[in-house]
C-alpha cells in the first residue's frame, strides 16, 4: 500500500499559505460539504497550534516576558509566520524555537533527540528539557486522538513518529541504567511514562465505546444476548478498523493490548456482578468460546500475527476467568437449593426435584462445552458433599436444643435422610462419582440416620412411657392419642417407600408393646372385680387399636409382629384351668423370658380362679418353662414385678 507523504510544516508558516492555495485550487473539485468541512479541521488545527506555541514561549523561550511586552497572540502569529524548513534551523534559530517547529509540524523523534541534546547542555537545559518533553507529550497524544477519532490518512506520519518517539524512550532508558544512573533518576525522567500514559489514553477512548448494560440485578438473558450481539457486530469490528492505522505506525501491540484490556475488564465487570445467574455467566461464556474461535484460532496457510497471539492470550484470560464465576455460581445456586429443599421443619420435596437441582446445570454446560459439563458435574457434586456435611451438623444442633422433638419433626429429618440417599444413588448411575465421594456421603448418610434413629425412638419410649404411667387408673390418660398421631406420621413417612420404613415400625412397636406389658403388670394388686373387668375392657381396646394402626402401616409385614398382649388376654379370658394351660404353653414358648411373678400379676387380673386352678397353673409353668439360649425376643427380662399389694390406691376408672 502506498503510503500518503505529509510534513505538518504544511500548517505553519509558508507550509500553511501552500496548503491554501492547493486548497483554492482544489476547491472545484471538491463537493462543498467537503470543502467546509476541511476548512473548519484546519482553522482548529491552526488554532490548537497557536495555543501550543503560546505555551513553549512561555515555558521555554522565556516567552513570559516576550508575552507580557508584545502580546500572546501577536507572538504566538510571528512564530506561525517564521519559516520551517531544515535551512531556517541550520542557519542557528535557537534550540528551544527548533523543537517547537518540530512538535508542530508531527516530527515528534526529531523533537525527542533535541530535546535530549537540550538536556545535556547544561545551564539550565534539564528544566526546559521536563516542560518540553510534557508539552511533546500531550501533542502526541492529541494526535493519537485524532487517530482515534477518525481514519484521516494525513495523521499517518504523525503517528507513525508518536512510535518512534516510544522506541526512542525505551532506548534511552536501556541507556540511562546502563551508564549507571540511579534508578530514581530513571523512574521520575518524564519520557519514562509515555507508554502508560498512551494506553490510559487508548483504554479511555475503548471503554468509552462500549454501551452501557445498565443494572446488572435488572437485567435478563435477552438483554443480555443483546449487549454481547453489539460487542460481536459493533464494538470489535470497529476496534479492529482502526488497527489499520495503528499497524503501520508500528504501535500495533499496544493497541492490541489495550483493546484485550478493555474487553477483559468490561465483561470481568460484567462476570463478577453477584446478580448474574448460572444461565446468564453460561452466555458470557458461550459467546467468549464463539470469539475465541473467530479471532485467536489461524486457519490453515494464514500466518499467525502478533495481534492474533495477543488475541488468544486475551480471550483465554475471559474464558477461564468466566469459567472461575461459573463455577462459584454453579456452587453457590446448588448450595442454596438444597438447603431450602430439605430446610428442617418443612416437608421433603421429591427425590426427581432434588436431582434436576444437581444436574439441569451440567445439562446446560454440556450443550457449550463437554470439558465444561465435567467441570460443572464436579463442582456440584463437591457441593452435595458439603450440604451433607453442614446439614448433619445443623442435625445434630437440632437434636441437642429440643430434647423432645416432635414425632413428626424427627420423622422428617429421617426421611430427608432417606431421600438423600435414594438421591446419591441415583447420582451414582447418572454423574461420575468417586470411590472417595460415594464412601464420604454414605458415611454422612448413616451416622445422621443413626443419630436420628436413636433420638426417635427415644422420643417415642419417653412418650409412651409417661403416658402408660397411669393408664389403667385414668379412663383416658392420652394413649390413644399417641398412636393416632403416630399412625398419621406413618403413613405419610410411608409413602416415600424408604428402605428403612418397615424396620421403624416394628422398632416402634416393639417399644409400645414393652411399654406396655411394663404398666400392665407392673398395676398395683389386687383389684376389685368390677376393676378388673375395666382393666381387660380397656386392653382389649388397646389391643383393638394398635393391631388396626400397625397391620395399616405394614400390611401383610405386620403378621410377622409378636403379639404377647393378645396371648395375655387369651390367657386371662378362658374360663377353665385347661384352658388356661393350652393359653400359657404359646407364651412360655415364644417369651422364654416370662417368669413366675408376671403370671401371678397376669392371674391377679382374671376374674374368677380358685386356688387349685392356680396352683395347676404355677405346676404346668415350672413343668414348661426353660431358659433362654439367645438374646431374641427378652420382652419381659427388664420388667420388675412390684410385691403383692391388696387393693388399688386412687379411683382405677369413674
Amino acid at each position: 500500500m502506498r503510503k500518503t507523504k505529509h510534513s505538518w510544516a504544511a500548517f505553519v508558516g509558508g507550509g500553511y499559505k501552500k496548503v491554501e492555495k492547493m486548497a483554492g485550487e482544489n476547491a472545484r473539485i471538491l463537493p462543498k460539504a467537503t470543502h467546509e468541512e476541511r476548512k473548519k479541521q484546519d482553522v482548529k488545527r491552526k488554532g490548537t497550534l497557536k495555543t501550543l506555541a503560546g505555551k513553549l514561549l512561555k515555558t521555554v523561550v522565556g516567552g513570559k516576558e516576550m508575552v507580557e511586552k508584545v502580546g500572546a497572540e501577536d507572538v504566538t502569529g510571528n512564530l506561525l509566520k517564521r519559516p520551517t524548513s531544515r535551512k531556517g534551523v541550520e542557519r542557528g534559530m535557537p534550540a528551544e524555537e527548533t523543537i517547537c517547529r518540530f512538535i508542530e509540524q508531527g516530527k515528534f523523534l526529531e523533537a525527542c533527540e533535541q530535546i535530549h541534546n537540550l538536556e545535556h547542555s547544561g545551564n539550565d537545559g534539564m528544566k526546559k528539557s521536563e516542560s518540553l518533553y510534557v508539552l511533546l507529550a500531550e501533542q502526541m497524544w492529541t494526535v493519537v486522538g485524532e487517530a482515534l477519532g477518525g481514519s484521516d490518512r494525513m495523521l499517518l506520519e504523525p503517528l507513525q513518529s508518536v512510535g518512534e518517539s516510544l522506541k526512542w524512550e525505551k532506548q534511552r532508558k536501556a541507556e540511562r541504567l546502563g551508564n549507571g544512573l540511579e534508578m530514581e533518576s530513571v523512574s521520575t525522567w518524564s519520557p519514562n511514562f509515555w507508554r502508560k500514559d498512551l494506553e490510559e489514553k487508548l483504554m479511555q477512548y475503548m471503554t468509552a465505546q462500549i454501551p452501557l448494560l445498565g443494572s446488572s440485578a435488572n437485567t435478563d438473558e435477552t438483554a443480555l444476548k443483546q449487549h454481547l450481539n453489539h460487542l460481536e457486530t459493533a464494538f470489535l469490528p470497529s476496534l479492529e478498523h482502526r488497527s489499520d492505522i495503528f499497524k503501520e505506525a508500528g504501535l500495533l501491540i499496544t493497541y492490541a493490548r489495550c483493546c484485550h484490556a478493555s474487553l477483559c475488564s468490561h465483561l470481568a465487570t460484567l462476570t463478577d456482578s453477584n446478580c448474574f445467574s448460572f444461565s446468564q455467566s453460561l452466555l458470557i461464556y458461550e459467546w467468549s468460546i464463539k470469539m475465541y474461535k473467530r479471532y485467536a484460532c489461524v486457519r490453515p496457510g494464514h500466518i499467525p500475527q502478533h495481534s492474533l497471539s495477543l488475541g488468544a492470550q486475551c480471550l483465554v484470560w475471559i474464558l477461564l476467568k468466566t469459567e472461575e464465576k461459573l463455577l462459584a455460581i454453579a456452587r453457590k445456586e446448588v448450595g442454596e437449593a438444597l438447603k431450602e429443599a430439605f430446610d428442617i421443619g418443612k416437608p421433603p420435596c421429591a427425590d426427581a426435584a432434588v436431582i434436576e437441582i444437581l444436574t439441569e446445570k451440567t445439562e446446560a454446560a454440556r450443550r457449550v462445552s463437554e470439558s465444561l459439563s465435567e467441570k460443572v458435574e464436579a463442582e456440584c457434586l463437591e457441593e452435595c458433599l458439603r450440604f451433607l456435611e453442614s446439614y448433619e451438623d445443623e442435625v445434630r444442633s437440632f437434636l441437642q436444643l429440643d430434647g423432645c422433638l416432635k414425632i413428626c419433626s424427627s420423622l422428617q429429618i429421617l426421611e430427608n435422610c432417606c431421600l438423600l440417599r435414594t438421591v446419591w444413588h441415583k447420582l451414582t448411575y447418572i454423574c461420575s462419582v468417586s470411590t472417595e465421594h460415594n464412601i464420604k456421603v454414605n458415611g454422612f448418610l448413616h451416622r445422621m440416620e443413626d443419630d436420628i434413629m436413636e433420638h426417635f425412638l427415644q422420643t417415642i419410649t419417653s412418650k409412651v412411657k409417661g403416658t402408660l404411667k397411669d393408664h389403667f387408673k385414668k379412663c383416658d390418660s392420652g394413649f390413644d392419642h399417641i398412636l393416632e398421631s403416630l399412625n398419621q406420621s406413618f403413613l405419610t413417612f410411608g409413602k416415600k417407600k424408604t428402605d428403612i420404613y418397615e424396620a421403624l415400625i416394628k422398632a416402634v412397636n416393639a417399644i409400645i408393646i414393652t411399654e406396655y406389658m411394663q404398666a400392665l403388670l407392673t398395676t398395683p394388686r389386687k383389684p376389685s372385680a368390677m376393676q378388673r373387668r375395666r382393666i381387660v375392657n380397656k386392653i382389649e381396646e388397646d389391643h383393638r387399636m394398635m393391631q388396626t394402626i400397625f397391620k395399616e402401616c405394614l400390611g401383610p409385614a405386620a403378621g410377622s409382629l409378636k403379639d404377647p398382649i393378645k396371648a395375655i388376654l387369651e390367657l386371662i379370658q378362658t374360663s377353665d384351668a385347661e384352658g388356661m394351660k393350652i393359653a400359657l404353653l404359646p407364651i412360655l414358648k415364644e417369651f422364654p423370658d416370662f417368669r413366675k411373678e408376671h403370671l401371678s400379676a397376669v392371674l391377679d387380673i382374671k376374674d374368677v380362679l380358685s386356688r387349685e386352678d392356680k396352683a395347676a397353673l404355677l405346676k404346668t409353668f415350672h413343668d414348661n418353662c426353660r431358659e433362654s439360649e439367645t438374646e431374641a425376643n427378652l420382652l419381659f427380662a427388664d420388667i420388675e414385678v412390684k410385691p403383692r399389694k391388696y387393693g388399688l390406691s386412687g379411683c382405677l376408672c369413674c
